[in-house]
């Protein structure tokens, strides 16, 4: 915001070029989607809402209580996104933000994202598009996906 204030009084920037760049950022898209129904849309009223707070904790949502997750649209409910100065802080920071998050009156995808935070291949970096396959059977938030 500074910045654009120096901007419009006519001041240069004070920095140019690419940013720096330091720590580690994590982004948890939270959806209304049933893990244990393959994850089919989960459409509905959400009955109460809180989402985490904190240093490092950014929460991307219009979601309030008593929110509708329609049919018909994207069932995206928020994006938490966290920062810390290593992955493994990172890690653990979006574990505890997601412990914090409460989404009720729906089935959500927290808790999937809470056993693949948790997981030792996402935790070491080895992972790919089909980790959450090779979770399946091993996690309790995936069985009868």
């Amino acid at each position: 915001m500074r910045e654009q204030v120096r901007i419009a009084a006519g001041e240069p920037l004070r920095t140019t070029g690419r940013a720096p760049r330091f720590g580690h950022a994590i982004e948890i898209r939270i959806n209304a989607e049933d893990p244990g129904r393959g994850f089919l849309p989960a459409p509905g009223t959400i009955g109460r809402f809180r989402p985490p707070l904190g240093p490092g904790v950014r929460v991307d949502t219009a979601i309030a209580n008593g929110g509708e997750i329609s049919p018909y649209y994207d069932s995206l409910i928020a994006k938490v996104i966290v920062h810390d100065e290593t992955r493994a802080a990172a890690i653990t920071r979006a574990v505890r933000a997601l412990d914090e998050l409460r989404v009720e009156g729906i089935p959500t995808t927290r808790e999937v994202a809470l056993d693949v935070l948790r997981s030792r291949e996402f935790g070491s970096g080895d992972y790919s598009t089909s980790t959450l396959a090779d979770l399946e059977g091993r996690v309790p938030s995936l069985q009868g996906s």
